[in-house]
């Protein structure tokens, strides 16, 4: 439980890599398999003790803070799989910051089912890193550019980034229908709920957040329109919801697409849903220089618009937006 005693209390000195973190999300990192419920239990009652006065979930570590963790046991029943050491496409790095080309079909990080995403794996494959945490995140479904920060700094400035709208983000989503204009702004509020199985999902709703999606027509055939799509806002699930309340669901999408379709993609050769986060452009978080990042569109899902050019006719291309495929 890396280096947590299990009979004893252990204090730690908190270092530079984790000034600014949470101390819950500090906790729950550290004791890797402890139930959440416990660690806020220990941090509710007192038991977690930072320069020996009691502190709340929401208390910021500082450089030098003494952290006096009480013991814990990790159950059997809690144990998990032990996670594979795997590094990603890289498509840019420097000391501050990773940005790796997420596959779908990756959870960015273990939760929820998943036992190890993709910042466990790399932590795994970079044990001498001090410092790894995501700077965003992407559905497990999605693939392109993902942000890892590599210092704290870092993290932090791209989170202000975000939150700020400092970030321009672009995806590539394939939908259902002939999308007709070039251009459309989408401005929807959107919601968050849980289904009777205790799923998460998201709606149109007036009383939701605030959500703005621009999207552009890239290529249309008969049946299906590729479109880029910028957020403007990062709601969960923003492209996928928008589109699919305009009518226009994405093709492979299992929890707002048109499922007979689906099923009918599986069997030519689409068995995961398109979208895909093809470009990035944001100031260094450090150095402030500009940086514009790409990835390419996976082979299979350029496969896929290979066989819509050979199974039905294309009805136009806008050079608005480009297609960068996979070699």
């Amino acid at each position: 439980m890396n280096g947590l005693s299990k009979d004893s209390a252990t204090l730690l000195e908190v270092g530079e890599e984790h000034t600014g973190q949470r101390v819950d999300n500090f906790l729950i990192r550290l004791a890797k398999g402890v139930p959440k419920s416990h660690i806020y239990r220990i941090l509710s009652s007192g038991e977690v003790r930072v320069n020996k006065g009691r502190i709340g979930p929401d208390y910021r570590l500082r450089q030098g803070d003494v952290v006096r963790i009480p013991p814990m046991r990790l159950s059997e029943k809690t144990s998990r799989p032990a996670v594979p050491a795997r590094d990603f496409t890289i498509v840019h790095e420097d000391e501050a910051l990773l940005v790796i080309d997420k596959p779908a079909g990756v959870a960015v990080h273990g939760g929820s089912g998943v036992d190890f995403g993709v910042i466990e794996q790399l932590r795994r494959a970079r044990p001498q890193a001090k410092f790894l945490e995501l700077a965003h995140r992407l559905d497990r479904d999605t693939s392109g550019l993902l942000i890892v920060a590599k210092k704290r700094a870092a993290l932090v400035r791209l989170h202000d980034m975000f939150r700020d709208g400092g970030i321009s983000k672009r995806y590539l989503a394939l939908v259902k229908g002939r999308w007709l204009n070039a251009q459309q702004h989408v401005r929807f509020p959107l919601q968050k709920y849980l289904t009777e199985e205790g799923e998460r999902r998201v709606s149109v709703s007036a009383e939701g957040k605030e959500a703005h999606s621009i999207v552009r027509l890239v290529a249309r055939w008969e049946n299906f329109s590729l479109v880029e799509v910028e957020l403007k806002t990062g709601r969960t699930h923003q492209i996928r919801v928008h589109l699919s309340h305009l009518g226009f669901p994405l093709a492979g999408d299992d929890k707002y697409g048109d499922f007979a379709l689906n099923k009918t993609l599986q069997k030519t050769g689409l068995k995961r849903m398109f979208l895909h986060a093809a470009h990035l452009a944001l100031p260094h978080p450090l150095s402030g220089d500009p940086l514009v990042l790409a990835a390419p569109l996976p082979p299979e899902l350029t496969a896929f618009l290979v066989h819509l050019d050979q199974n039905e006719k294309r009805t136009g291309h806008w050079p608005g937006a480009t297609v960068q495929a996979s070699e």
